[in-house]
C-alpha cells in the first residue's frame, strides 16, 4: 500500500514506511480551502494539472496501524481515491496511492477567497500542531527543495502574502 501526501505528509510523516517517493498525481488541483487554511484537493478543470507530493510505502504488517493512525489525523479528510502517480520524469508508477481528500460538507469546506483574506487567516490561524503559516512555509519549502520545476501559484501566491503580513507584524 502507499500514501500519496499534499500537505503536511510531505515533510511530518509520524508513522513507518519502506520507502518515499517524490512525484505528482493528476487532475487535482491543491487549495487552502479546509478550516484553518489548510490544504486539500479539488478536482480541477484540466485534467492533466499536476499535484506534487510524496508518497510512503507502507508494509502490509503496519497497514492496519497506519491506517488507524491516518483516520485520527486526517478525520476531516473523510474521501479517500485509489490514484495513480507520476514520477518527477513523467513515468506512470506502477503503484496506485491512496489519498486522502477533503469533505465536500460546507462546514469543512471554505472554497476560495482572495489570497489576501486566506493569508490573514493563515497568518492568525494556529492548530494543535502549531502555526498555520509554519504549515504553509513548510509546504513550499519541500516544493522548493524536491520538486523546484513544479509551479503552484495558490501555494507561492499564499506564501508571499503571509510573510510581508508577518513581516508588517514585526515593524
Amino acid at each position: 500500500m502507499w500514501i500519496f501526501g499534499y500537505g503536511s505528509l510531505t515533510w511530518k510523516v509520524d508513522f513507518p514506511y519502506q520507502q518515499r517517493v517524490v512525484g505528482y498525481i493528476k487532475g487535482y488541483a491543491r487549495r487552502f480551502w479546509q478550516p484553518g487554511r489548510v490544504v486539500t484537493l479539488v478536482p480541477s478543470k484540466d485534467p492533466e494539472e499536476k499535484v506534487w507530493g510524496a508518497a510512503y510505502e507502507i508494509s502490509p504488517d503496519k497497514e492496519g496501524d497506519v491506517m488507524e493512525r491516518l483516520n485520527i489525523r486526517e478525520q476531516r479528510f473523510t474521501n479517500r481515491k485509489s490514484l495513480t502517480m507520476y514520477s518527477p520524469n513523467n513515468q506512470m508508477l506502477s503503484e496506485s496511492v491512496l489519498v486522502f481528500l477533503g469533505s465536500k460538507q460546507s462546514e469543512f469546506l471554505l472554497e476560495d477567497a482572495p489570497v489576501l483574506s486566506m493569508a490573514k487567516q493563515i497568518a492568525e490561524s494556529h492548530g494543535p500542531s502549531g502555526a498555520n503559516s509554519e504549515y504553509l512555509f513548510r509546504l513550499a519549502n519541500f516544493m522548493r527543495e524536491e520538486v523546484p520545476q513544479a509551479k503552484d501559484d495558490h501555494l507561492f501566491q499564499l506564501e508571499e502574502a503571509v510573510k510581508k503580513i508577518l513581516a508588517e507584524r514585526i515593524i
